[in-house]
């Protein structure tokens, strides 16, 4: 007997971009949005860290098990198990995915499933904020309010590097979606109706590739929902799984965050150009410094002014800025 399924085509650019849009359309919406209007990013930190940032020229990720919210990755997962346990969710999601390739819905959902406690303990994010231009002068008072325990905070505004830089790195950028369960099944079965209307593509892809689609699908989704409440924050991470996805650029460390011993990882903040690596180093990544509500803004900002001058940045003293939101500190 003949087989006369096609072999797997060697698959271009476009065709992971069409990839992401099937299986990830709100976090290609949201990325197609930020890179047409030029968005900037914001890291909200204690004055400490944020200068520690500058002078060892590193970003560190941390596990999803010390972030401040306490249901990180669980709330997403629950969501999942919600959808996921209503047959006529899952008899939908299974049968408009058996013509593209036989049986791949099971097998993700079982890999998924076998890849849980993976993701859930090691997962290490970095933080960032959606940065508007109105709050370039002041940052944001929600943001200053929730790092209130340091006696001086800052907010590191970040121009958006080449996005093959998160690919040379292994890195996702993902912006956090902060949605209701409804909202959550809307947005798989917006995920179902694209593989209804792509299956010809998918037929065309290797089925390993497919597969993975939908495995990180699964995943993001898991890290990167959050509870409606916190979206003020307009929070995006950069995801790391050194267990999927290993890079050869990311420095595994042990240190200690607010007295708690934890495992790390670096980002070394220096352009590889034969990796594809670039717009990462401080003078064109950092955009300005601002100063959170302070009792020292002078002495605080002369010294990231400083710091910003010996890390490369000709006009230093020019993006360092003290916001004056009357908070008291």
């Amino acid at each position: 007997m003949t087989d006369n399924t096609p072999a797997p085509r060697k698959l271009e650019a476009s065709d992971f971009e069409t990839l992401n849009s099937i299986f990830l359309p709100h976090a290609m919406a949201r990325q197609k949005e930020t890179l047409d209007h030029n968005r900037r990013f914001v890291h909200y930190t204690s004055a400490e860290n944020a200068i520690k940032i500058i002078h060892s020229k590193e970003i560190w990720l941390r596990s999803v098990r010390c972030m401040s919210d306490y249901t990180e990755v669980l709330h997403g997962y629950q969501f999942l198990r919600q959808f996921f346990n209503n047959q006529e969710h899952r008899t939908v999601f299974d049968e408009t995915l058996e013509p593209c390739a036989a049986g791949i819905a099971a097998e993700a959902l079982s890999m998924f499933d076998k890849w849980w406690m993976n993701i859930q303990f090691s997962t290490y994010i970095c933080s960032i904020s959606e940065h508007q231009e109105s709050e370039d002068r002041h940052g944001r008072l929600s943001m200053w309010r929730a790092f209130g325990r340091p006696a001086a905070r800052a907010a590191i505004v970040l121009n958006l590097p080449r996005q093959s830089a998160a690919v040379g790195l292994n890195l996702t950028l993902s912006p956090v979606a902060y949605f209701s369960y409804e909202q959550v099944e809307a947005e798989l079965l917006s995920v179902i109706s694209g593989v209804r209307k792509h299956c010809e593509f998918l037929k065309s892809v290797d089925r390993q590739t497919v597969l993975h689609a939908i495995f990180f699908m699964l995943m993001i989704a898991a890290v990167s929902l959050k509870h409606e409440g916190f979206h003020e924050e307009r929070e995006w991470r950069l995801v790391y799984s050194p267990q999927l996805r290993p890079s050869a650029f990311l420095r595994k460390a042990t240190e200690t965050i607010d007295g708690i011993p934890q495992i790390i990882y670096k980002i070394s903040l220096e352009n590889r150009p034969t990796d594809n690596i670039v717009g990462v180093e401080i003078p064109e990544l950092i955009e300005r410094v601002i100063i959170g509500p302070s009792n020292y803004p002078i002495p605080i900002g002369e010294a990231f002014a400083v710091a910003l001058q010996e890390a490369g940045m000709k006009d230093a003293a020019s993006r360092v800025f003290a916001s004056n939101i009357p908070l008291r500190t």
